[in-house]
């Protein structure tokens, strides 16, 4: 069922997860390989597991980090909080796979943003509706993980006067995926994301992204906007050890109260916002969920 639009709230919440990241990409290279370099030279799969394990053990909030394949390189992003020091200790981490990693600047700062769509609320956030879902008779809505967190009641609107349901499952840090429960039977909820001119995209189905997809993201405080998938498998660590594995990067605009918004191409399911920096006025950085892990744990399909 389609869920009423709502003005959005201005109160944030500790960890306002809208997945926004900022703005055009400033690449610095750092003893990177590319991809006309000569094979040989090329670091190993060894090296390439370790100096991802580096960047994890490092522990630098601010970043997030991916294997590009046509480069063999682990990509780390790294936003506006993180120092030269930081970004030189993950190097020495790294050891002798140092070679290995390349690092890109993005302004802004990552972070999940709070606030398929349709905006949701509960007591004390708002978030975005991803995809409504169904096992057997009984209906859901999936939405990120950090929306769900302490498994609160939700509600059709800021008043919190139409009640949703309640939260049954919630996985954060680790995933970014939440389910809530339809238990208001008065509230309708279609399989279709929100496109904000008055029309909806029906969704039939789930699928993997693939690097250089056109998608498109629906979301309560930015509602629509587009771009292209950009990496894939994206580990982001958002701070006081929110550190979120799998994740699809794209290089789609989101801003605080996105979060969970749904991630599709056409009529298939992708993702769920997670989080990010930037706005939509300059561009940015966006994670993303990918649903198919969501449908999978709860057991639930796009129907």
């Amino acid at each position: 069922m389609r869920i009423k639009r709502t003005t959005p709230r201005t109160g944030t919440r500790r960890a306002t997860v809208a997945a926004v990241v900022s703005g055009l990409v400033t690449v610095s290279a750092l003893a990177a390989t590319t991809a006309h370099a000569d094979p040989a030279a090329a670091p190993s799969a060894a090296q390439l597991s370790a100096a991802s394990a580096a960047v994890e053990s490092a522990d630098v909030a601010g970043t997030a980090w991916s294997l590009d394949k046509a480069t063999r390189t682990v990509v780390v992003t790294a936003d506006s909080t993180v120092s030269d020091d930081a970004l030189a200790r993950i190097r020495r981490e790294a050891g002798p796979a140092a070679d290995a990693i390349r690092v890109e600047r993005t302004p802004g700062t990552f972070r999940p943003l709070l606030a398929g769509g349709d905006a949701v609320y509960a007591p004390s956030w708002r978030c975005s509706l991803g995809f409504n879902v169904r096992k057997g008779n009984t209906y859901y809505f999936l939405t990120a993980g950090h929306c769900t967190e302490g498994k609160p009641a939700y509600y059709a609107n800021s008043a919190h006067t139409t009640s949703i349901g309640p939260t049954t499952g919630t996985s954060f840090p680790g995933n970014d995926y939440g389910i809530v429960q339809y238990t208001n039977g008065s509230i309708a909820h279609p399989s279709e994301v929100d496109l904000y001119n008055g029309r909806s995209q029906r969704i039939t189905g789930a699928g993997n992204a693939s690097v250089g997809q056109n998608v498109q993201r629906s979301g309560s405080t930015t509602k629509v906007h587009g771009g292209k998938v950009t990496g894939l498998n994206a580990t982001v660590n958002y701070g006081n050890g929110q550190i979120v594995r799998g994740l699809i990067k794209t290089n789609v605009c989101a801003e605080p109260g996105d979060s969970g918004g749904a991630l599709f191409a056409g009529s298939t399911a992708l993702g769920l916002t997670s989080g990010g920096s930037g706005n939509c006025r300059s561009g940015g950085t966006t994670f993303f969920q990918p649903v198919t892990a969501a449908l999978s744990a709860y057991g639930v399909s796009i129907f």
